[in-house]
């Protein structure tokens, strides 16, 4: 892989351990690795202009599911609250089989990747009509980002007193088989892995206790990360006391779900000792402050969690309760959020943007992503600060935040471009976009 020069930036905003902020700076990529950070850097390779722009580690988003990408805006589905909004959803869902997981999984990559992201989860935790974890995972091999899919599950259906249908939920014993199937086949532990699988039980309320118990001990006898939802909501709680008699942190430890392997979307209800059982047991949490809102689940005390020591990363979470996928518009949102909750001193810009990079990288266990410095891999977004979004402002770092723009110049993944003029490299996008069109009118 020949040598390429991101030169003549504006900013660049290492997320190095000394944050630095580069003016005029170079990032020289080699081998898919960066190999220099500084001002004057030559190269006898390929030059990328970067003047008018900020650079940035490509964005971490550790919070999707990228096949609700074919159920956007759905009708019966926009007013409700989560369990309501999820027992709408499910019959449609059903119909799903690999070609919809494939296209939707695609379209929601190349979303991603036009915010600026370079490394994303996936939580697949349904999977009909043949549909496999497979599928999500070619999807990513081609659109090129790094990719850490998730082997979700659901195991107790309505006729169990759960909530989803029975025709979406699985034995038991396969669930932990194709577990094991998925690792052993696809999970990549080494320095710049493209491809990392974690086992991710849906939530507390669609599998048994045991199957949470079952999957942290597979999760550890492989080397894996752990992940499922967790204190979404005010249901959620009421759900985990009656059923359980304890708070979901409370479930969560007792079962093996606690420690730096181990991270939750949402967490919106976490109280104060839950907080702490996190920031104690190195337990990461997947912010997703847009669906949080959309289905009014509340804001997560975020502030608290970061003043705790709590591992916080950004989490687009899926189309259907989204309804978009743009990382950075996730950002800018979190820190709104913060401020109208605490104050407008709550959480800085630069702030956001740490945690939509190196926070995202820290709770998916990567220390090789998320800053640009020597060694780590060359996951890098440049943005044309140029246009009308930025016009007028003073801090172009800041502006990525708190104005604009919203999608990516160019995203570099492994040292290969993925977007490249705000446009993707990688797959040919209308054709994609008809194709996923298609899919979503024949599931009306």
């Amino acid at each position: 892989m020949p040598e390429i020069l991101i030169k003549n930036a504006d900013v660049v905003v290492t997320m190095d351990g000394a944050r630095r902020e580069i003016a005029g700076g170079d990032v020289l990529i080699r081998g898919g690795v960066i190999a220099a950070v500084g001002q004057g850097l030559s190269t006898t390779g390929a030059v990328v202009e970067a003047a008018g722009c900020v650079v940035t580690p490509g964005l971490v988003n550790t919070h999707h599911h990228l096949y609700q990408t074919l159920t956007r805006a759905v009708p019966g589905g926009q007013d409700a609250l989560l369990f309501g909004w999820l027992q709408t959803l499910y019959p449609i869902w059903a119909k799903f089989g690999p070609e919809e997981m494939f296209v939707s999984a695609q379209v929601g990559l190349a979303e991603l990747a036009l915010s600026g992201c370079a490394l994303t989860s996936d939580h697949l935790y349904l999977f009909p009509n043949g549909a496999r974890l497979d599928d999500t995972i070619a999807a990513a091999g081609e659109v090129g980002l790094r990719f850490h899919p998730t082997r979700g599950a659901m195991s107790i259906g309505v006729s169990d007193g759960g909530l989803p249908p029975d025709s979406l939920v699985e034995r038991e014993a396969a669930i932990l088989e194709d577990c094991i199937r998925v690792v052993d086949r696809f999970h990549d532990a080494r320095e710049g892995s493209m491809v990392r699988v974690g086992i991710a039980p849906c939530s507390p309320f669609s599998v048994s206790r045991d199957l949470m118990r079952d999957a942290a001990l597979l999760a550890r006898d492989k080397g894996v990360m752990l992940h499922t939802h967790l204190a979404e909501n005010d249901e959620d709680i009421a759900y985990s006391l009656a059923k359980f008699g304890c708070r979901p942190g409370q479930y969560a430890e007792d079962l093996g779900w606690t420690g730096d392997d181990v991270w939750h979307a949402h967490c919106v209800k976490l109280d104060a000792g839950e907080i702490d059982l996190f920031a104690r047991s190195g337990t990461g949490v997947a912010h997703c402050p847009c669906s949080n809102c959309r289905l009014g689940s509340g804001i997560a005390p975020v502030r608290a969690m970061r003043d705790a020591g709590v591992k916080v990363g950004l989490g687009v979470d899926g189309s259907a309760s989204n309804d978009a996928g743009n990382l950075i518009l996730e950002a800018r949102q979190s820190l709104l959020l913060q401020r109208v909750s605490r104050g407008a001193d709550a959480m800085s810009a630069r702030e956001a943007l740490e945690i939509a990079t190196l926070g995202g990288a820290k709770v998916l266990g990567r220390d090789d992503c998320g800053a640009l410095a020597v060694g780590k891999r060359a996951d890098i977004a440049i943005w044309d600060v140029s246009g009308i979004e930025a016009a007028g402002s003073w801090d172009p770092v800041a502006s990525l935040i708190l104005c604009g723009p919203t999608r990516v110049r160019d995203l570099f993944v492994e040292g290969r471009a993925v977007v490249l003029d705000g446009r993707m490299a990688t797959l040919d996008l209308p054709v994609l976009i008809e194709r996923q069109n298609r899919l979503a009118r024949a599931l009306i």
